[in-house]
């Protein structure tokens, strides 16, 4: 299979593809290849593409701000790198997936698209959009045995994670996932390689929480 993916550079994008390139071809473009924040750019990228079987729209950004902080450039960056430049892959590669009579789109949302925190609105937003578009398009698209489904990550032990909680607040949130520890990468990355796989046949329009019973 051939598999766009988007944010591979590092953390779960980095995890999900060393799971798949034993399998599968991984289109992994930079930024400089593919800007999200270009709809021209992705428009352009896309133009060169041959058959992509499966498509995982990961990359993403996170504005914390409280909602007096937010300025109008805040909210249209967000709005494009998380929710519209997803939304144009997908409008660009789903036709022809339908054709083919074959496709798998995972869209990478998170905890916080399931559920908020005080200075997370413009993130929120954006991922519990992505869970709207999936619900919309499953519907869309499956009867062409098009499945797409967003998985919603927890607290995972990336580098980001470790840069952005001090010790502190990493321990105050272990109380409060029932596991008693952080997602590892590679276990978001197994679910991902699942539903892209041909043999899931059925499932779709679905949000599947790795959180370890966090938002349970």
């Amino acid at each position: 299979m051939i598999v766009l993916l988007t944010g591979a550079s590092r953390g779960i994008g980095a995890a999900i593809k060393t799971k798949l390139e034993t399998e599968h071809t991984v289109l992994s473009p930079s930024r400089s290849e593919l800007d999200l924040s270009s709809p021209e750019s992705i428009v352009e990228y896309c133009s060169k593409l041959g058959r992509v079987d499966a498509l995982i729209n990961n990359a993403g950004i996170n504005i914390i701000k409280p909602l007096a902080e937010v300025s109008v450039d805040d909210m249209n960056l967000i709005n494009q790198v998380n929710y519209a430049a997803p939304l144009q892959l997908m409008q660009l590669l789903l036709p022809k997936m339908a054709q083919r009579k074959f496709g798998r789109v995972v869209n990478i949302s998170s905890i916080w698209g399931v559920r908020s925190k005080a200075k997370r609105a413009l993130y929120s937003g954006t991922k519990f959009g992505l869970i709207g578009l999936t619900k919309g398009f499953a519907r869309e698209f499956a009867a062409d045995n098009v499945m797409i489904n967003t998985v919603c990550p927890g607290f995972t032990e990336t580098e980001l994670t470790k840069q952005s909680l001090s010790s502190e607040e990493l321990a105050a949130i272990l109380m409060d996932i029932p596991c008693q520890r952080l997602a590892k990468p590679e276990e978001i990355a197994r679910t991902v390689a699942f539903l892209i796989d041909p043999s899931n046949s059925y499932l779709t329009g679905q949000s599947i929480v790795i959180d370890g019973g966090f938002t349970s």
